[in-house]
């Protein structure tokens, strides 16, 4: 591939892995970032950076022009917060931007939506790309990612439209995932709701940024799907937590929470957090839970066959080695 790129979400860790792993290739790359300067990294890769807010109808246009492909890293990613502020950042943004493209004759899109989608209160092993997302979401994150994920999947054939849901992604300029496990493991005792027995997959960003290259590459054979990524190596969250705790020289105490009283717990929060918004995010949500609580594991058939990609790193190894450098 050689046309022009345009990455949002450029100045987040995925972003900054995309932009560097574009640049490589000899590719004209124009990041989209919301701060005002951007990261010393992506300068130092010569990219045109805009800062540019996208939740603004006008402002993705002029940036579309004579682009081939958008890759829509760009979101509000947070397990909490106004049910508005995601659908503007998620939703409305997705929208612009799609339109934008299919105007300026954009040949792909690839969008970075989220397997939150799926997340429930009950285990859910081997998923598949055919299987339904959770019946009622339990944030307003996993709710908009997959409103964003349908006006994708509707805008293909006005342009070739792939959607990539990388799982739980961890990598040096990760300042999401990390540092929530970091807080858990700090506390005095971890809390393991069904004794921790629960499986979470972990994706190296470089597995997330080859996935996404190669949704572009076969972009032909993978337009109107949705494909689930992760690292394809299931580990208890008891385990991760173990691991963490001794990677930064804790104790690691495990605390069983019977989950009758989890759930109580999460509701409360949620109810009181939401009345009173200056309480910032709650300890605890009902999706927090939920992945703390019950298994999320993937089948990746569809990623081989059609990307024909496949994880290469161990995601808990980079999470860990990330962990004692910090």
């Amino acid at each position: 591939m050689t046309g022009k790129v345009l990455v949002t979400g450029a100045s987040g860790g995925l972003g900054l892995s995309l932009v560097e792993a574009l640049t490589r290739a000899g590719r004209s790359v124009t990041a989209i970032g919301r701060r005002a300067g951007s990261d010393p990294r992506l300068r130092a890769t010569g990219v045109r950076y805009i800062r540019a807010d996208l939740t603004d109808p006008a402002a993705g246009a002029a940036l579309c022009d004579g682009v081939e492909t958008i890759f829509h890293a760009a979101a509000l990613s947070s397990p909490w917060g106004p049910r508005h502020g995601f659908e503007q950042a998620n939703v409305a943004a997705t929208r612009h931007l799609l339109g934008h493209a299919a105007r300026a004759s954009v040949r792909t899109f690839v969008f970075v939506s989220s397997p939150s989608i799926y997340t429930q209160m009950q285990d859910r092993v081997g998923i598949t790309d055919r299987d339904p997302p959770a019946r009622r979401p339990l944030n307003h994150y996993a709710r908009t990612k997959l409103l964003a994920e349908r006006l994708v999947l509707a805008a293909d054939g006005s342009m070739r439209t792939v959607i990539i849901r990388p799982r739980a992604i961890v990598g040096p300029d990760d300042t999401v995932l990390l540092p929530r496990l970091i807080e858990l493991v700090r506390r005095r005792a971890v809390p393991l709701p069904r004794g921790g027995r629960a499986l979470v997959e972990f994706t190296d960003v470089a597995d997330v940024v080859t996935a996404l290259l190669l949704a572009e590459r076969h972009a032909d054979a993978a337009h109107g799907l949705a494909i689930n990524i992760s690292g394809g190596r299931p580990v208890s969250v008891r385990d991760v937590a173990s691991s963490l705790a001794k990677a930064l020289n804790l104790d690691g105490r495990r605390m069983h929470v019977p989950m009758p009283i989890a759930r109580a717990i999460a509701r409360t929060t949620e109810f009181v957090h939401g009345a009173l918004p200056g309480l910032g995010e709650p300890r605890l949500t009902r999706y927090s839970l939920a992945t703390l609580s019950y298994s999320q594991t993937f089948d990746l058939d569809l990623a081989r066959r059609i990307l024909q990609w496949q994880p290469t790193h161990d995601g808990l190894a980079t999470l860990l080695g990330k962990a004692k450098r910090c």
